[in-house]
């Protein structure tokens, strides 16, 4: 799981009904293929989105365990400014990074991390239940841990979407990220994490209870790393999940 995040950032809906939430996901890679046995089984985010005056601030973070502990870490932090009168422009400032484990060798491994920055382009509909955010960023790679991760400038394109329906019963919301490494074939990295909902405080007598249950599937080309320690592959990863929106 990535978390991507990418990313993330969060749809303005959230801005007005869950800004915050932690999200529970237990992931199905390891039952549907055995070339991810050494993948963790669950991952936890929180996830927290805050609008001002002058734009707004998001973070996401994700840990991945093992059954005997955390195996790793993953965090987003950006920040947007708007740059037009109906907030439908804004500069997009972003940083990400993490840390992740092998379960076989017991060795840790931080991320190469990043900073990026570009514009966004934000759009909601009147009664937020339809929103999309498109980014365009520079993208700057610092040294990583290994020798051969070198200081190197890159390009992503984000696309971060929701959708709720049915008098907000059911959401459908999610992101897509794809961003240029030098390191993988093609050279051209591609993550989607759609998520669908069902929210249980849509029911009647149920409005004080901000759960939902649902799902994620993470889509990904050159991303994920399997036991041999290769991420050439399209791959389709559910997850069964639950989440509480405070």
């Amino acid at each position: 799981m990535r978390k991507l995040f990418t990313t993330i950032i969060l749809f303005a809906t959230w801005a007005t009904v869950n800004a915050q939430n932690v999200q529970f996901h237990y992931d199905l890679g390891r039952t549907i293929d055995d070339d991810l046995e050494g993948r963790p089984s669950v991952t936890t985010t929180i996830e927290y989105y805050k609008p001002d005056q002058w734009g707004n601030t998001f973070f996401f973070t994700d840990l991945d365990y093992f059954h005997d502990g955390v195996a790793g870490a993953y965090w987003e932090v950006s920040r947007e400014f708007n740059i037009s009168r109906d907030k439908h422009w804004a500069a997009h400032v972003e940083y990400d990074g993490g840390l992740t484990s092998n379960k076989h060798t017991d060795l840790s491994t931080r991320f190469q991390h990043a900073a990026l920055i570009g514009p966004a382009w934000n759009y909601a509909s009147k009664d937020f239940t339809k929103t999309l955010s498109l980014q365009a960023m520079y993208k700057y790679y610092f040294k990583g841990q290994n020798p051969w991760n070198r200081p190197f400038s890159s390009f992503q394109a984000t696309a971060v979407w929701g959708l709720h329906t049915s008098n907000r019963m059911f959401t459908c919301s999610g992101f897509i990220d794809c961003w240029y490494d030098k390191s993988v074939s093609g050279n051209w990295i591609v993550i989607t994490e759609p998520q669908f909902w069902f929210n249980l405080n849509a029911l009647k007598g149920c409005q004080n209870i901000n759960l939902s249950l649902g799902t994620e599937v993470e889509v990904s080309y050159n991303f994920v790393f399997d036991n041999k320690g290769r991420n050439d592959k399209l791959r389709a990863i559910p997850t069964l999940a639950a989440k509480w929106s405070f």
